[in-house]
């Protein structure tokens, strides 16, 4: 047999049998009542024992409803309770209770029956809120079981067949040799798809930390392009690295404060993305600086441009959605520039595309510059 739990309600009033009317009211109703006399009281019974909802008077002595609100909910250790204000005072004095982080509020002396129905309907929202922050931790611990799940064997797979292509087994023919490395190619999309998720997740759920440090953005493109040229000659592409306009600065040029990894995990995605949706022509990597007009900073720019199938009107404006595949045959799970739009956020920076189909596309990506 399954116990209901009643919703455990804080009543805060600094006048006795204003505390002893409410409590009759609402344990008529079945909810839990704890009473105290002071805002300071209230705040040690909060941080003691969240309840469900909390009904403040506001004018009391030493530390009014209004203040007791404020450090409620300036308080990142406290959930989300909502706050319902007792209030004897005018317009003004609700504005500024409203301000101050409360949820409703009901002049006194009240009606019985409208503090009920708000009472209910201040419940109502915090459970709706509490099964949504349910919810996220459960997906949260999902995603990240998955992907560890998913992540090792993949991991022990293509150590298998790292082996098989070297023969240690046995001796295999040049076509088993060729049908292995397309297993391993499958292996690691997948294994690229999962890493992403995972980090998509992190940053989400503001679990993410960035080591962030001086980072020179030419040297991390240029490590990537030469990682990844071999896939553009493969296909007959022109894969070139453009600093020329960085080489005129003066000092500290394309120096940016970032975590590196996770920069180059952006650089690393945009050229390889160019690559794979290019077939013909070239991918043009520029790294330059610029002044930004809206605030007179300078900006380092990464602009990564192909020459490949363009990305229609139509699908621009939600191209750095989750999940959100382009029209192209060959677009993948989605989350590659998601990812990337969520690191260089991180960064105080801003990535943009524009493209016309046909013609190719271009990325940018702006970063703050170190001074």
């Amino acid at each position: 047999m399954s116990i209901v739990k009643k919703d455990r309600i804080l009543s805060v009033d600094d006048v006795q049998d204003n505390l002893d009317l409410v409590r009759r009211l609402l344990e008529g109703e079945e909810y839990h009542i704890d009473s105290v006399t002071n805002g300071q009281m209230a705040l040690e019974k909060v941080a003691e024992f969240p309840p469900d909802l909390i009904i403040l008077d506001v004018m009391m002595p030493g530390m009014n409803g209004y203040e007791v609100t404020r450090r409620i909910r300036n308080n990142p250790e406290i959930h989300y309770i909502p706050i319902l204000l007792l209030t004897a005072f005018d317009k003004a004095s609700v504005v500024e209770g409203l301000d101050a982080g409360a949820d409703d509020f009901i002049r006194k002396p009240f009606d019985t029956e409208e503090l009920l129905a708000r009472v209910r309907s201040l419940l109502r929202l915090k459970h709706s809120i509490d099964e949504q922050r349910k919810m996220t931790r459960q997906r949260e611990d999902f995603v990240s079981r998955l992907t560890h799940d998913l992540r090792t064997p993949l991991v022990a797979a293509n150590r298998m067949l790292s082996l098989f292509l070297q023969e240690v087994f046995c001796p295999i023919s040049p076509k088993m040799k060729e049908m292995i490395n397309v297993m391993i190619r499958s292996n690691d999309n997948l294994l690229e798809m999962v890493n992403n998720l995972l980090e998509v997740y992190r940053f989400e759920a503001g679990k993410k930390s960035l080591n962030c440090e001086s980072c020179n953005l030419t040297t991390i493109a240029t490590e990537v392009v030469s990682e990844l040229t071999p896939l553009a000659l493969e296909k007959n592409l022109i894969l070139k690295l453009d600093t020329h306009e960085l080489s005129q600065t003066e000092n500290n040029g394309g120096i940016v404060q970032g975590d590196r990894l996770e920069l180059r995990r952006v650089c690393n995605n945009l050229i390889g993305n160019a690559i794979k949706f290019t077939d013909t022509g070239s991918i043009e990597i520029r790294i330059f600086e610029t002044l930004c007009p809206s605030n007179d900073s300078h900006e380092v720019i990464l602009e990564v441009q192909d020459t490949g199938y363009g990305i229609a009107a139509e699908d621009q404006g939600t191209i750095f959605e989750r999940f959100r595949q382009g029209g192209n045959k060959r677009s993948g799970s989605g989350l590659g520039l998601h990812l990337s739009q969520c690191i260089v956020e991180a960064h105080g920076g801003r990535i943009e595309c524009s493209s016309e189909l046909g013609k190719g596309s271009i990325f940018t990506v702006r970063l703050p510059k170190i001074t």
